[in-house]
């Protein structure tokens, strides 16, 4: 599968890595993993990102700095790479770094209709995570350079971009992906999940109980909706990274197929994730909206109002719950 990207990623002497705005552990796992194998295997690696790891991943980075795009630094590269993102514009501001310095680019990422907007790229829709593809990076081209941290950054990814492997993108491929990084990194489950999930403050807790307040059904209780508003961040002293999570709430219900959380940020507009169970698309849900991503998992922009974009939502989401009941 990686067979002439890593011949084409092994011509350079020094490579940009990007992962896409507002990081999670699948982007900033395998970003981690990625720099430590360019490094092991004699290329530069500088990594990128136009936003700030979340707190609770900041461990899992270890000498691998990740840095704000500037002028100074992505002309040091003489080829850029992307990771869990497949289109320029999931990247922030990769596309004007590559605009003001045109460099060979490459992808890595595991989104459905990749645009073909790269040299080079290996995208399969069918692996649970991006880290999944990095870890089989690995395994073709030399095991032994799988160290302890690049194998928990990879664990990190699947972990996070699986619901701890809960989620129909598992395979027995994951599994054994999953079996391998926890014998080469020497580590357990535990270790990852307490330094990922236990790292709730009370601040947090006292959004999302604002934010189970607001939740409301709909198309027959199918459909979960639950708001977040600039205010309520304010009144509790959170951001808009604090509610991550906050939409597999709705999903838990009984009987509910879909639930968006639904983020009126001043000066961003209107966030929406949207999640779902059984055979919902909500992919083309959120194309629907201007986004995308996986049939499962995906997110879209509004412009708002925050009533209008709950209209919309709900129409869509209405076509697509019914579409699933006619397969």
């Amino acid at each position: 599968m990686f067979e002439q990207l890593r011949k084409e990623l092994l011509n350079h002497m020094s490579i940009g890595i990007f992962s896409h705005v507002r990081p999670d552990g699948d982007c900033i796992g395998a970003q981690v993993a990625m720099a430590r194998w360019l490094e092991a295997n004699g290329i530069f690696a500088l990594a990128f990102n136009d936003d700030e790891v979340p707190s609770n991943l900041e461990w899992l980075v270890g000498d691998v700095q990740i840095h704000k795009p500037d002028a100074e630094l992505t002309a040091q590269c003489d080829a850029f790479l992307v990771l869990d993102g497949n289109a320029p514009h999931r990247f922030g501001s990769y596309e004007e770094v590559q605009r003001q310095f045109p460099r060979p680019s490459f992808m890595i990422d595991h989104h459905p209709d990749p645009t073909d907007d790269f040299d080079e790229s290996v995208c399969d829709d069918q692996a649970s995570s991006t880290c999944e593809l990095v870890h089989r990076l690995y395994m073709e081209h030399d095991p032994a350079q799988l160290d302890e941290l690049s194998a928990k950054a990879l664990y990190t990814g699947i972990l996070t971009d699986t619901g701890s492997l809960q989620y129909e993108s598992v395979t027995a491929e994951t599994v054994t992906a999953v079996a391998d990084l926890l014998r080469r990194g020497n580590f357990r489950p535990n270790e990852i999940v307490e330094r990922v999930y236990a790292t709730r403050t009370p601040q947090q807790l006292k959004l999302l109980s604002r934010v189970l307040d607001t939740l409301k059904l709909y198309e027959g209780n199918q459909i979960a909706i639950m708001t977040v508003t600039s205010a309520m961040l304010d009144e509790t002293g959170t951001a808009s990274h604090d509610c991550d999570g906050f939409v597999n709430f709705g999903l838990s219900l009984s009987g509910v197929r879909a639930a968006v959380l639904i983020k009126e940020l001043d000066g961003v507009g209107i966030r929406m994730s949207l999640r779902s169970k059984g055979n919902v698309d909500v992919n083309e849900w959120a194309r629907q909206l201007g986004g995308g991503g996986h049939k499962k998992a995906s997110g879209a922009r509004h412009d708002g109002p925050m009533e209008e974009a709950i209209r919309d939502v709900v129409r869509f989401g209405a076509l697509q719950v019914g579409r699933a009941d006619n397969e």
